[in-house]
């Protein structure tokens, strides 16, 4: 009795011990992994880690050489995105290695890195095999002698003032104004508070049409080291030096990389700013709202774009055809939206285009739109048959890509659908029956005629 007691107390603690431990535990949404260098970073960018705290997202904070971090267990991904902060490290612990992170980014994540003078060749590596190549002068720093910060000792002009900012505002956020206030909102625009840079310029790579430049430097920056005298010209000069930049994959991953650990810093946050050449002294530097902005770009809470119930359909019918015939009139539909960080709200437009497509377009109609998300348009079937997609082809600077594609065939008419007689053949039918009227004729004289 006692054993069956003791067979009976095992199976109810440890089967459900058993079953936790070896169920893999489901990521929660918006996720995110911070590999840093030192936990001093915690507190020293925490106001940047707050901001994302605020808005949502879930932060875990590791060191980069932690021999237990994981990108993904039991072939799923445990996070959403990935912050790396450790721009000094030459090897990750655990499983993750350059091409994890890069499966990782494959795999549809968002990525940020931020690199420093001191970046190791693993987040180098990082960056190239994304389309960017940091200075290979690895004491090289962006030098500016015209659009430098003003501080009270003038150093080297290593620490950068940049406005010169992406003409983006999916990527860089805007405001809608009122027409009252759009006086203030010019004078508020010219003086901005810049944006305070320290660290390595980066090129992009010619050709990776997908990398854009968010914060580039001045005409008269070049990269060098500032604490040796130039024996030749640098590599990297003027507005062609990258400071900040993103790319969206064609998967729609989207990926940050920085020159500068210390664009994220309280430090940089919280401090002052006045431009070289400028009377303006702003209390408080423009990173914030800087990197708050384009960090919703890159995870996604703005510039996303769904489309859903795509449609077509014959005029006058509801339901979708399994196939349409030649010169039919059909009607294309499908609704747009666009996440706005909280709900699905409808995205307008003018420039949404649907293919009607078979080796090439043969029909290219520009979508109307209701302002509720719904696009539309009708046209006729081309005089072609054969097996022809609805495609749409979406590609905005800023916004995620749309990839649509639906198949249907098209079919001649058959043989009980012609019209009995056709107009355009009727020149034919003259020659046919005025030459059944003259073998009758030649006939009868040939017969009766003496």
């Amino acid at each position: 009795m006692s054993k069956l007691i003791l067979c009976v107390f095992l199976t109810f603690t440890l089967i459900p011990l058993l079953c936790t431990s070896f169920s893999s535990d489901t990521p929660s949404d918006r996720r995110v992994l911070v590999l840093l260098d030192d936990f001093a970073l915690k507190s020293s960018h925490s106001l940047y880690f707050n901001s994302l705290h605020s808005r949502g997202f879930d932060l875990e904070f590791k060191l980069a050489d932690d021999p237990k971090i994981a990108l993904q267990r039991y072939g799923q991904y445990l996070y959403d995105a990935l912050i790396l902060l450790c721009p000094t490290i030459e090897r990750f612990g655990g499983s993750i290695d350059a091409a994890a992170i890069l499966d990782f980014v494959d795999s549809g994540h968002d990525l940020i890195v931020a690199a420093d003078s001191n970046a190791s060749d693993l987040i180098r590596e990082i960056a190239t095999e994304s389309g960017v190549d940091f200075d290979e002068d690895p004491a090289a720093l962006v030098v500016d002698h015209s659009g430098y910060a003003v501080s009270a000792s003038e150093g080297d002009h290593t620490l950068i003032a940049s406005d010169d900012l992406i003409k983006s505002d999916v990527i860089l956020g805007s405001k809608k104004i009122e027409a009252s206030a759009l006086l203030i909102y010019i004078l508020i625009a010219l003086c901005a508070a810049p944006v305070l840079f320290q660290g390595i310029g980066h090129s992009l790579n010619p050709s990776n049409s997908l990398v854009l430049k968010v914060l580039s430097a001045s005409p008269s920056a070049y990269s060098a080291n500032p604490k040796s005298k130039l024996a030749s010209p640098p590599s990297l000069t003027g507005s062609t030096i990258s400071l900040v930049s993103v790319i969206q994959a064609r998967n729609n991953a989207r990926i940050l990389i920085s020159g500068s650990l210390s664009l994220f810093s309280n430090r940089f946050f919280r401090s002052s700013v006045q431009k070289a050449g400028s009377p303006i002294k702003h209390d408080k530097s423009g990173n914030e709202q800087f990197l708050t902005e384009v960090s919703k770009w890159v995870f996604h809470e703005r510039g996303h774009l769904k489309a859903v119930n795509v449609q077509h359909h014959k005029i006058g019918e509801a339901d979708e055809p399994a196939m349409y015939r030649i010169n039919d009139d059909l009607e294309y539909s499908v609704e747009i939206y666009e996440w706005s960080g909280t709900a699905w709200e409808p995205y307008v437009a003018d420039d949404v285009q649907v293919q009607f497509y078979m080796m090439s377009p043969y029909v290219l109609k520009t979508l109307s739109t209701d302002g509720k998300g719904r696009y539309f348009t009708s046209f006729k079937v081309p005089d072609v048959y054969g097996v022809f997609q609805f495609k749409v082809e979406y590609h905005k600077l800023g916004y995620s890509t749309l990839s649509l594609s639906k198949q249907i065939p098209v079919r001649p008419f058959r043989h009980n659908e012609y019209e009995r007689f056709i107009p355009a053949a009727y020149p034919y039918y003259g020659a046919a029956f005025s030459m059944m009227a003259g073998f009758f004729i030649f006939t009868a004289v040939h017969l009766y005629n003496k």
